[in-house]
Parts: C-alpha cells; structure tokens; sequence
C-alpha cells in the first residue's frame, strides 16, 4: 500500500473511530438508568463542598444583547448545634435593574445527607419587604410559625416523598458523581412556590473547557428540562472540584438567563 493511500485509509479509520465513539457515548448518556438520590443517605461527594464563598454574575442574553439582572454571593459554612454538625447556605443576590431590589437566603441541612431542615427567604423590592420562613419535614413542607411577619406561616405541602431543596441544587449537584453518561433523578420543591414537589431528571452530555472565573477550566457539562420542553437549562462544573462556573437557563420567549462565576 503506497504512503497515500494509507494516510488516507488511516484517516478515514480515525473519523469513524471518533463518529463512533460519539454516538456511543451520547447513546450510553441516553440510556443509562437515571440513580435515583434519595434523602438520609450520605452523597458520594460530599467532602467537594466547601466552606467558603463565591459570586456569579447573572444577566439575560437576547442575540448579541446583554442585560445584567444581578449579582448572587453563595456562602457554605459548617456548624455544630445541639452535638450535631449541620451546614448553612446563604445567599445575597444585588439586582442591578432599575428597580432596587435585593434578596437574603439562609438554608439550614444536615451534614453529608443534604437532608433539608429550614428556609428562610427576605426579599425588599422598591422599598417593600417580603419575609418568608419554611420548615422541610419527611412528608411535607409547613411555614415556619414563629417567624415574626412570615407571610408563609400558615402554608404545608404535602410531598409523595421526602424532597431536597430546589433554591439550593447547584450545591446539591455538587456533590453527586459526576461523570460521563451519569443522570440524576432528585425529588425537589422550591419552598413556597407553585410547581408541587417532584422528580427532575439530570444528565451529564458530556464534557468541555470554558473560561471562567479567571481561568480556562474543565468541566463536566449537565443539562435538565425542569419537565418542561422550554426550561431547557445547562450547567458547567469544574471537574476537579464540581464547583459550578456557569449556568445557561433557556426562556420561552427565546432569551437565556445566564449565570457566571466571578470568584
């Protein structure tokens, strides 16, 4: 066989080798069992989530437009009450619109399980503040009743199943094993809102290098259609640390939310 001939043989080998192998990893993606995670059980990546805190700059993206909707600071942080070591998630989001609006999150869990305990949201729009307080139990999720002017005292909703808190599911995600062809189904409800608690499926599609916070990172690339065909959403975590550094959310009317990490 003559050098060309066999450069070429050995090109045509290598684009059906890479063919293949794509179709058979989005094959194996789509029809791997989806592991189903469910509360009490320790995550497998649960020592990935650390203390500390990081921003995101969220913003609409409509064709080459951009417009910032706000900046979200996510802290973690570890402590132990009452002999049991429990884990806080705050949140602060700045909206950066016309309208001055900000919004303080704090979420309370139990160690290693992501087993929800409280929810507390205030949010103070154009001078008008809104207090909101809930306490996740096995079989429902009730308002927390001495929360002074808690306009969800007397809310409870009943769930099929125990459910993780959807207000804090980047974190969540974090600490699943992350790999390629890997779906996660998790039972969510986001407190106080009007979709009931259910199931959401999670996929990972595959992998790719952004640029972000800083750096170019390697990510593993996961995506979800909230049971919804357009809530189609996409999430970048950093392989080495699972560490979400960008979210892409699809909207109906064809514009995106799209969340990056700052630092």
């Amino acid at each position: 066989m003559s050098r060309i001939k066999y450069t070429y043989f050995y090109a045509l080998s290598l684009a059906a080798f890479l063919i293949l192998s794509t179709s058979s990893f989005h094959a194996s993606a789509n029809n791997a069992t989806p592991v189903l995670i469910k509360q009490g059980l320790s995550l497998p990546k649960a020592n990935l989530l650390k203390e500390g805190t990081h921003r995101y700059l969220s913003y609409f993206r409509d064709d080459e437009s951009n417009m910032p909707i706000d900046i979200r600071t996510r802290t973690v942080r570890f402590e132990t009450r009452d002999g049991k070591k429990h884990m806080q998630i705050k949140q602060r989001w700045d909206g950066a619109g016309k309208v001055e609006s900000t919004k303080w999150v704090d979420s309370w869990f139990e160690v290693d399980t992501f087993v929800p305990l409280t929810h507390q949201r205030i949010t103070v729009r154009d001078g008008k503040k809104i207090t909101e307080g809930f306490i996740f139990q096995p079989n429902s999720v009730t308002g927390m009743p001495d929360l002074a002017e808690n306009t969800q005292k007397d809310m409870s909703v009943s769930t099929l199943e125990p459910t993780f808190n959807f207000e804090t599911d980047i974190e969540l995600l974090q600490t699943l094993p992350l790999e390629a062809g890997y779906q996660a189904s998790i039972h969510f409800y986001h407190p106080g809102g009007k979709t009931a608690p259910t199931r959401y499926l999670f996929k990972v599609i595959g992998s790719e290098t952004i640029f972000a916070g800083g750096s170019m990172i390697e990510c593993w690339v996961v995506t979800t259609d909230y049971n919804a065909p357009n809530s189609i959403a996409q999430f970048w975590f950093a392989k080495n640390t699972q560490l979400l550094v960008r979210k892409e959310s699809g909207l109906a009317n064809g514009k995106k939310i799209i969340q990056v990490l700052l630092d």
